[in-house]
């Protein structure tokens, strides 16, 4: 092996053990449940929790991976966002809920990078539909 090559996977290899001190991503908290929606059909909740409640709720699963950086980066993030965005955990402070069944009838929630890991969050076309109009009656405003 070249010794370019071989330096170059060392320093990856040492930056790769460095970036795990870095504090951020390791807030693995979830807060206490304050009140869910009024669910339109149990149905609906199912197919929240399983493609949506990792980051929109105070219920969310942390996996392993979850504390290696720079994923826990990126996850710690999301579920900021998420939760501050809509979190079904908390109807006093659901934002953003007319946006809600669009962004899953667009195609941009649960994101791609989610999906792929989680299976659970791969909804069928029927599954997308019926999500959709879910929450479309639940949080309708």
């Amino acid at each position: 092996m070249r010794t370019w090559i071989r330096r170059s996977l060392i320093a990856l290899a040492v930056l790769a053990v460095v970036i795990q001190v870095v504090p951020y991503g390791r807030d693995h908290s979830n807060p206490p449940v304050v009140e869910e929606p009024a669910w339109d059909s149990p149905q609906t909740r199912e197919l929240a929790v399983a493609a949506c409640y990792d980051c929109h709720s105070n219920e969310t699963e942390w996996y392993w991976y979850t504390n290696i950086a720079p994923i826990s980066w990126m996850t710690q993030h999301d579920v900021e966002e998420g939760r501050h965005k809509l979190n079904f955990s908390d109807v006093q402070r659901i934002r953003e809920a007319d946006e809600a069944a669009e962004t899953v009838r667009e195609g941009s929630m649960p994101p791609w990078y989610y999906a792929v890991v989680h299976s659970k969050a791969r909804l069928s076309d029927a599954q997308i539909q019926a999500l959709e109009a879910g929450l479309a009656a639940t949080l309708g405003r």
